[in-house]
């Protein structure tokens, strides 16, 4: 039941440090709560030639580049090849993978990004998983509260599903290319090879391989 919003038909799991703590769930929302003490526990076993300690729960590749300016507070680990940019500001409980792009005032929360992804321009990604090669266009962001503060849902085919928190962004599965200043709204889930013009506001389920043109108008791309 709910086989598109399972790990295993979002992501690839080949292009992430994180693999294992999909380890023992099904789906993407349970994993978020998970993050900040993963993060501890795999950062001390890093190879030292490959990683280095920058501060309080901080593993920082040594390929990788961070702004003088960037802020990062841990628990973190950023991996192989990464840039972060001028501005960035990495709030911790985030595993940001291997060539990925953290951009201009772009800020992160109690996230996971598989490798290859490109948050690169004024973006907001908090509780939310972004899969490989997935990309975010200038302004987009990913709202993780809902605004009566009640517990995030997932509409999914005409079905409500609780996920039992307050904060939940968006999941993106692989390939996903999100539109210049969208909004991803609470529980959004994006499938694989999906595109979200610009300007849209998404909630619920946008299946794998689509464009979504606005709600209620997504067409099939192949």
């Amino acid at each position: 039941m709910y086989d598109n919003l399972k790990n295993k038909n979002l992501f690839n799991m080949d292009e992430t440090i994180a693999r294992d703590i999909f380890n023992d769930v099904e789906f993407p929302w349970e994993v978020l709560a998970k993050i900040g003490d993963f993060i501890i526990a795999l950062g001390k076993t890093l190879p030292e030639d490959e990683y280095e300690l920058r501060g309080d729960n901080i593993w920082i590749a040594k390929s990788a580049t961070i702004a003088p300016t960037a802020s990062i507070t841990g628990p973190c680990i950023i991996g192989k090849g990464t840039e972060v940019r001028p501005g960035a500001f990495i709030r911790g409980k985030a595993i940001v993978g291997e060539n990925c792009v953290v951009g201009n005032s772009t800020e992160l929360k109690n996230v996971i990004l598989f490798n290859n992804v490109q948050v690169p321009h004024y973006n907001y990604v908090g509780d939310s998983i972004l899969g490989y090669k997935s990309h975010m266009g200038a302004g987009s962001i990913t709202s993780n509260v809902k605004s009566d503060k009640t517990n995030v849902t997932i509409k999914y085919k005409g079905d409500i599903i609780e996920t039992g928190l307050k904060k939940m962004g968006a999941i993106l599965g692989n390939y996903v290319e999100v539109g210049c200043n969208s909004v991803l709204n609470p529980g959004t889930i994006i499938g694989s090879n999906t595109n979200i013009y610009p300007l849209s506001m998404v909630r619920g389920y946008v299946p794998k391989g689509s464009i979504y043109k606005k709600q209620g108008e997504i067409a099939e791309k192949y």
